[in-house]
């Protein structure tokens, strides 16, 4: 049995942290019905730093969830619609001659915003995804040989067609390994669609948001989540869930040790949203789908047995030991 300590009273900073998510999920609440996970999640990775892969189907809200986390943080936001055409200065921004200084300014493109919803990112040609990729990892846009530094918070929130794939440029496994977490928002229960009917009959309530959390209060949130605690054996069990999936016969590619990273990073902020300063196994399981799932490569007899990579997690999660201890609750 693996000793950890029991954390009775949260700190004053994650108790903050706690209420701060709990504000910012209502406000979310009231323009997005049935989807408490992916909001979640959402929230991991604002606070993480983290990028958010969106794989779903048009029309279930992906925008509107971008733009109620936009308002509710007052942040800023822009939406991309990346096309074949689409060249990196379209999203960067570029350097023009101004008649009226006399120099050369630099006009900002839509990159440079808290959050950016790339809309159909695989679209996008290599190149341009490749100019994405560096603002993903770097937090900065190099122009002309100049690098310019993004804004704090700076997410994105990336969608792409799981159904539609004609004509797209499948995102290579390093942009992927990038985004902290892949969710679906999914379709709502009947009686959520209705909800959404009623909650949209008159106006769009999205009009009506207001920041409820600044966004530089989030950035000094996210600077305290190394106050939570994670016992080693919590952390050994991170490691040994993406260790295993470098090792299984199902799987090309595992989990890279940036996965483990982000796993370790996603827990802590899911324990500070639930008010807690210590993580739980249950953290780490819970957080393995989202985010190690989209960083798996299948091998071909995998795919030809049509196995996908979340049936081979799963049987992965049920395979490795949870670290269990009487004092965590």
């Amino acid at each position: 049995m693996t000793e950890m300590t029991h954390r009775e009273a949260p700190s004053v900073g994650i108790a903050a942290i706690h209420d701060a998510a709990a504000r910012i999920r209502e406000n979310v609440g009231r323009v997005i019905v049935g989807a408490d996970e992916a909001v979640t999640l959402t929230l991991v990775a604002l606070l993480s730093g983290g990028h958010v892969l969106l794989e779903d189907v048009p029309g279930t809200g992906k925008t509107t969830m971008a733009r109620a986390f936009a308002r509710s943080i007052g942040a800023s936001f822009h939406r991309i619609q990346f096309t074949p055409d689409l060249m990196p200065s379209d999203i960067l921004g570029i350097n023009f001659f101004s008649q009226k200084s006399g120099d050369f300014e630099f006009r900002p493109g839509p990159l440079m915003a808290n959050i950016v919803l790339a809309d159909e990112v695989n679209r996008a040609t290599p190149r341009t995804q490749s100019a994405l990729l560096e603002a993903m990892e770097e937090r900065t846009a190099t122009i002309e040989g100049t690098t310019h530094q993004l804004p704090l918070p700076f997410v994105v929130l990336a969608t792409q067609n799981p159904v539609e794939l004609e004509g797209t440029f499948p995102l290579p496994e390093a942009q992927l390994d990038r985004f902290l977490v892949r969710l679906k928002v999914g379709y709502p229960s009947e009686d959520g669609e209705l909800e959404v009917l009623r909650r949209f009959e008159q106006a769009s309530p999205l009009e009506s948001l207001t920041a409820v959390v600044q966004a530089d209060e989030l950035v000094a949130a996210s600077a305290l989540l190394p106050n939570v605690h994670v016992e080693d054996a919590v952390a050994r069990y991170a490691v040994q869930l993406c260790r295993a999936t470098r090792l299984h016969e199902a799987f090309d590619l595992g989990a890279s040790p940036r996965a483990s990273l982000a796993l370790f990073r996603a827990a802590r902020a899911s324990a500070a949203i639930d008010g807690r300063d210590y993580v739980r196994p249950d953290d780490i399981k819970a957080l393995a789908q989202p985010v190690l799932g989209h960083r798996l490569v299948l091998s071909s007899n995998t795919r030809l047995r049509g196995r996908t990579s979340d049936d081979v997690l799963s049987e992965i999660l049920g395979t490795v030991p949870v670290p269990i201890a009487d004092a965590v609750s």
